[in-house]
């Protein structure tokens, strides 16, 4: 299965493309990952929305991506998820190469930096993410700062 992407700013978002990341990312980062926290962070506006979709239109896979200065220093990824009952199909690591590549394309080659859910050091550091100070704990999860320059 291949997926259509798209990337657009906050408000190119249609009604139903927002309705639908906002819902995968409850699904996934307040339901299944148990944590009850604020999503709508006030960030969505600030960002470009990294979307894939399957041929029906569903949404696959989703990251926002931010231009240096607004959510880090650096260019910064983030929100990344991809829709549970489509992970067979590798989703995540074509969002991850979409989104660097993505930054790439908006703001020009540069450092990109994530704050990533611990668990998933080991994919970051296959995209050539690396660990940078210590870990932390975001609404309760461990969680750390990496960097891909």
């Amino acid at each position: 299965m291949t997926l259509t992407w798209i990337t657009k700013p906050f408000a190119a978002l249609t009604l139903a493309e927002l309705y639908a990341l906002l819902q995968l990312r409850s699904e996934v980062f307040v339901v299944e990952q148990q944590c009850a926290f604020q999503d709508i962070d006030g960030q969505d506006q600030a960002a470009s929305h990294l979307l894939g979709l399957t041929y029906t239109g569903e949404l696959a896979a989703y990251a926002r991506l931010f231009g240096p200065g607004l959510s880090y220093a650096e260019v910064s990824i983030g929100r990344v998820v991809a829709a549970p009952r489509l992970r067979r199909y590798g989703f995540g690591r074509e969002l991850m190469r979409r989104a660097i590549a993505e930054c790439e394309a908006l703001f020009g080659p540069q450092p990109i930096k994530i704050g990533a859910q611990l668990y998933l050091k080991a994919f970051y550091e296959s995209f050539g993410f690396r660990q940078v100070g210590d870990g932390y704990l975001e609404d309760g999860i461990p969680h750390i700062y990496m960097r891909r320059e």
